[in-house]
């Protein structure tokens, strides 16, 4: 993506299904872009795709740029990392047009949690060293 650093990226078709009454790509939709790209990342950044349970979305800001049509076709998401903490994960994220327009950035923190207790846990030296 021309518009920043990023890590991964991924090619995501627009449906009919995305769109609202209003025609354009539902802000609900954008967010399922993102998890979508954050996911496939998480899973490639620790190499060991089912430790993506482990993880559980803690927050998550978008900034709208620009609707996204039925027209657009399809977008190109993106996801890299901002930061690691004790216990969380802070990603960057973007969508644009397939053309390189610019359509939504987006920040998220993912926290580790333990999958006993459901409580936040520190990350592991392993996830660490994928991280680096």
């Amino acid at each position: 993506m021309e518009h920043g650093l990023t890590a991964y990226e991924q090619r995501i078709e627009i449906r009919w299904s995305d769109l609202d009454s209003s025609r354009h790509v539902n802000n609900a939709v954008y967010l399922l872009y993102l998890e979508e790209v954050r996911t496939a990342w998480l899973a490639r950044t620790l190499r060991e795709p089912q430790r993506i349970h482990d993880f559980v979305l803690a927050r998550v800001a978008v900034d709208f740029r620009r609707e996204l049509t039925l027209d657009d076709e399809a977008v190109i998401a993106g996801c890299s990392l901002a930061g690691v903490g004790t216990s969380s994960i802070r990603t960057n994220e973007e969508i644009a047009t397939a053309r390189g327009e610019l359509a939504a950035q987006a920040e998220a923190v993912l926290v580790a949690r333990d999958g006993e207790t459901g409580r936040a846990r520190p990350l592991t030296e392993a996830e660490r060293s994928a991280l680096a």
